[in-house]
């Protein structure tokens, strides 16, 4: 008896000790502990995102380019979805049956109990129409938000589009903070701004009943946070300019970019064909986007940064700068106009400087310019010098900004392309390959590939004689001024001095007295004008069109590169497009109306003239 009345107590000791333990926690737990009193409060929180205004865009002139404006979308939150009428829902919303079950799918994958759009973007008559029956269908809701308006039918390419962020996006560390079915750009300025574009949520929270009715601000509001608009974008680019640019190319496909030379501002980016940039908005974008995506003339191609090509002749300028610095040619030398060597458009006054061979656009010439730099005086027999030779010439070439991304503001950047020799040891061998292999790069033909962005940018750089600053779209954020990354200046590795010996022959070209660009002269207005014509080789049909120039010779202010697929010969399509162009920039309108008519858009209407 004795031994279990001791047994009585020890039970008891172990229940009193279970006992003071958990009611030690408990105090824990309800009085110090306020964690479990957050997460049961969470159970009737509800935590709203605040999207911010998103911020504006406007043109060089204060013109507003992209705003916001209110759209609806119809929420479904599957859980509450009870007893679903489906061909009344159907009629009322115009859809099918095939899309409100996938639909419906999508938002069970996403959460039963957390609301997502089953239809984004509706319009005011849709929404009225909406309104009236949702109290029919449980589980459906009305939620609005601020999407892109656009002020211009223009300028699709550079401006981009704003559109839902996809899993693909959300795996990237740098949309860490997106929510799904959330929106943000997805090409163009909205896409490269997309951070001071978006500002900063905001968020509050609600109380609610088990219902979900909302029974006001949780503690007064005092964890909400308010929502910080997005930056607006000045940008740099001259609308009307820009809209007469589309104008001019239309029917077209090439592309065209204006510069401003003393500040790397980029005032017109044209690429053809062209869109609206309000398709890409709305109820439907993503079939809209789907057209555009599988038309044959690919208007969603940003060709201006994406599509390099050949420039053709316009390279000759670089070709002759950089012998000019090596030293292997002087402004006076003159080489034969030798067809055994490479064919010329057409037979002129033997070349004797370095200006009659630019107006005359003389392939032999510009051919023996390249071999005197490549070889330096060494023999054409000798392959290793060659690649001495070229890898040399390609150096200084790539100073002018070719061959690599210039750093534009933009996500569609390309390179292009200036071969090293190791790209022709890969084709023909580490011996297989002279200067006879290379030779078509001293005329801008062969494997080289320069975007139109960089052809501008190297007439910005001769303009400036022997520096550029990057090309940019956006000029300003928000108050700000300048960015300072596009206020740096790049010096090529050629001396200002050569720069001025070839812009006389530059202007002699467009002087209307018998250079390849005659078509282009603005001397009726007394503008001084430097350029070069250029027709691509193109196997796969009429040649391509290229034309680059800049404007006052004294004072630039312009500087301009033309680009036309199939469009023949560079003087008769290219050259007076520019000249309309720079006309309309520097005179604030154009008179030659008619020019505007003539423009061809292929080559067959043309004579052959270079």
């Amino acid at each position: 008896m004795q031994y279990l009345e001791g047994r009585k107590y020890v039970v008891q000791a172990i229940f009193l000790v279970v006992a003071m333990v958990f009611g030690a926690r408990l105090f824990y737990i309800q009085v110090l502990d306020g964690s479990y009193k957050l997460a049961a409060d969470r159970n009737t929180l509800q935590r709203i995102v605040q999207t911010p205004y998103r911020g504006l865009i406007y043109d060089r002139n204060h013109k507003l380019l992209v705003q916001n404006t209110p759209v609806y979308d119809l929420m479904v939150v599957p859980r509450e979805v009870k007893r679903l009428d489906t061909a009344r829902f159907c009629q009322v919303m115009q859809m099918t049956v095939e899309e409100v079950r996938e639909g419906l799918k999508t938002a069970k994958t996403f959460s039963r109990v957390k609301a997502s759009p089953l239809v984004q973007n509706l319009s005011t008559p849709e929404l009225a129409a909406i309104q009236d029956n949702l109290i029919d269908f449980p589980g459906f809701s009305i939620q609005a938000r601020m999407a892109r308006a656009y002020e211009t039918q223009n300028l699709a390419h550079t401006l981009g589009y704003v559109g839902t962020i996809t899993p693909a996006l959300m795996e990237n560390p740098k949309y860490a903070k997106y929510q799904p079915n959330e929106f943000l750009g997805r090409s163009g300025l909205e896409s490269f701004y997309e951070q001071q574009l978006m500002g900063r949520r905001g968020v509050k929270y609600r109380m609610v009943n088990v219902r979900g009715i909302e029974k006001g601000a949780f503690r007064g509001g005092e964890f909400d946070t308010l929502s910080v608009a997005g930056q607006d974008l000045h940008t740099s680019i001259d609308i009307d300019l820009q809209q007469y640019g589309e104008m001019l190319m239309a029917g077209k496909r090439g592309s065209v970019v204006a510069l401003d030379p003393k500040t790397g501002e980029i005032l017109a980016a044209v690429s053809a064909p062209a869109y609206d940039p309000a398709v890409l908005t709305g109820k439907g974008m993503g079939n809209r986007y789907m057209d555009l995506l599988n038309q044959k003339e690919r208007p969603l191609y940003n060709r201006p940064l994406g599509a390099p090509q050949p420039p053709g002749s316009v390279f000759k300028l670089v070709n002759e700068l950089v012998a000019l610095q090596m030293g292997t040619v002087s402004p006076a030398t003159g080489f034969p106009c030798n067809w055994s060597l490479v064919r010329c458009t057409h037979r002129h006054e033997y070349p004797s400087n370095v200006s009659i061979a630019i107006k005359n656009s003389c392939n032999p010439y510009f051919y023996q310019v390249m071999r005197t730099a490549v070889m330096r005086g060494r023999s054409r027999n000798a392959r290793e010098d060659v690649r001495l030779g070229l890898a040399e010439w390609r150096r200084q070439v790539m100073s002018f900004g070719l061959g690599d991304k210039l750093g534009v503001d933009m996500g569609s950047e390309t390179k292009g392309r200036i071969p090293k020799p190791e790209f022709y040891d890969k084709l023909y061998g580490h011996h297989g390959w002279n200067f006879r292999t290379i030779y078509s790069l001293s005329i801008g033909q062969g494997e080289m590939g320069v975007t139109t962005m960089q052809m501008a940018n190297v007439l910005a750089t001769i303009a400036n004689r022997g520096y550029y600053y990057t090309p940019h779209f956006v000029r300003g954020i928000g108050n700000g001024g300048p960015l300072p990354e596009y206020q740096q200046r790049h010096h090529t590795t050629v001396a200002p001095q050569h720069f001025e010996e070839i812009i006389p022959g530059m202007q002699q070209v467009v002087d209307g007295r018998g250079g390849t660009g005659n078509y282009a002269s603005l001397a009726q207005f007394g503008i001084s004008m430097a350029g070069k014509t250029g027709t691509v080789q193109n196997p796969h049909g009429a040649d391509h069109a290229t034309f680059a120039a800049f404007a006052p010779v004294e004072d630039p202010k312009i500087a301009i590169a033309v680009f036309i697929e199939n469009a023949g010969f560079g003087g008769n399509s290219a050259a007076p497009l520019a000249s309309l162009m720079i006309e309309k920039y520097l005179r604030g309108k154009v008179v030659r109306k008619k020019w505007e008519e003539w423009l061809p858009g292929s080559a067959d209407r043309f004579v052959k003239h270079h």
